[in-house]
């Protein structure tokens, strides 16, 4: 398999921050080519590492065709099937066609040595050798390999880190998710500081793949309760390692999302979510034909969970009864000093069992998410919910509220 890179800027700057007897040969040139014929190009895929799950920049220094100079970064799995990285930086000694070099992983610090027969054959190349980390031995074999200059690979490279530190208000971002990129050598005293507190942290953005290890920082994705989103973020910015904080993607999709005048569901500053339940849940007791029977806020993400019950059509005969679950959330309509919340409602999910005294029936369901909840627009309850609130729903088309 062919490894394959896909990293961001802040990758470039990582190529900076390696090993003191690495930095000088990482640093890149602003132009692709120097006075005197010297060049940069690099080569981001070498098959047969770590069974193609390596991710790989080899960089050489060429003048003319021949190399004087190579720096191979590669990020790689700790043991098969494993979602923890670690990595390795090189420089390799170049003796003609042979490319030699020892060093140590950065996280493990396992031994490392690298030897490549590299082969130019017209405009591709191949590498042949063996890359031995610990004990575990990898022989390469890469033919047909393309490179890259340096104006080209620093156009492949991406920036976004999904973070809006300020954003003008949540038609982009969502008001309950938000992101911290910390340095990885804060990262931990940073999460520990979020137990006990009433925040949700994304399992996933725990992982610390090779982007943050080649850029030296993390970024933790979270939910909390949109009300506390700014106050928090705020006191994040504060904390020590941290290098950028703001609001991100999450669960809202503004074809479900409502705006709606604020005055009538505050109390003081505060919004009186309960009332808003209240009003949500008659209203889709009537479209969803169905009734209510809770609604909880969740205290760390401000998320409602709203549920109905009402008799199954499909064999009336048998008394079957229909659970119909929804998240809804509500929240200011942009950070700040605003007169108007948004709701957003996600999509019904019902399940159906037999709920009568005595013997019960066993019932199982094989039906797709997507076939749940497939009534239109849920029985009209976005726009009943809009007609409620006196409310807007958001036309993408021209992004702007109508």
């Amino acid at each position: 398999m062919r490894a394959l890179l896909v990293c961001s800027t802040a990758v470039l700057a990582a190529l900076l921050a390696v090993p003191p007897q690495a930095s000088a040969q990482m640093k890149l040139s602003p132009k692709a080519t120097a006075p005197g014929g010297t060049e940069t190009r690099y080569f981001t895929s070498i098959d047969g590492l770590m069974d193609g799950n390596a991710d790989v920049i080899l960089k050489e220094t060429r003048q003319g065709k021949t190399v004087t100079a190579a720096v191979l970064d590669v990020c790689y799995p700790i043991a098969k099937n494993s979602d923890r990285k670690d990595r390795f930086v090189v420089n390799l000694q170049v003796a003609g066609q042979t490319l030699t070099g020892t060093t140590q992983s950065v996280g493990e610090k396992s031994p490392v040595s690298v030897k490549l027969m590299r082969k130019q054959s017209g405009d591709t190349f191949e590498f042949r050798g063996q890359i031995a980390i610990g004990q575990a031995v990898t022989e390469v074999t890469s033919p047909d390999n393309s490179d890259l200059s340096e104006k080209e690979f620093l156009d492949s490279q991406t920036s976004d880190d999904g973070i809006t530190p300020q954003p003008k208000d949540f038609t982009d971002v969502s008001p309950e998710a938000i992101a911290v990129k910390v340095k990885l050598d804060a990262a931990t005293d940073f999460l520990k500081s979020l137990k006990g507190q009433e925040v949700e942290v994304t399992l996933a953005s725990l992982n610390v793949g090779c982007d943050a290890l080649r850029a030296g920082e993390q970024t933790i994705t979270m939910s909390v309760d949109p009300e506390r989103a700014g106050a928090l973020l705020a006191k994040f910015k504060a904390m020590p390692g941290v290098t950028a904080a703001g609001w991100t993607a999450g669960m809202t999709e503004m074809d479900r999302t409502i705006r709606f005048a604020a005055a009538d569901w505050r109390e003081g500053d505060k919004i009186n979510k309960g009332k808003l339940a209240t009003a949500v849940a008659n209203v889709l007791s009537r479209t969803l034909e169905a009734k209510p029977v809770s609604q909880n806020f969740n205290p760390a993400t401000g998320k409602l969970k709203l549920v109905f019950k009402r008799p199954n059509q499909d064999f009336p005969a048998l008394e079957l009864t229909d659970t119909i679950e929804l998240a809804a959330l509500v929240s200011p309509d942009k950070p700040g000093t605003t007169d108007k919340l948004m709701l957003w409602i996600g999509s019904p999910a019902t399940t159906t069992a037999d709920e009568g005294s005595g013997a019960r029936l066993n019932l199982s369901d094989d039906a797709s998410a997507e076939e749940e909840g497939d009534l239109p627009d849920d029985n009209g309850s976005i726009e009943a919910l809009v007609k409620e609130l006196k409310g807007q729903r958001w036309d993408a088309d021209k992004s702007v509220w109508k």
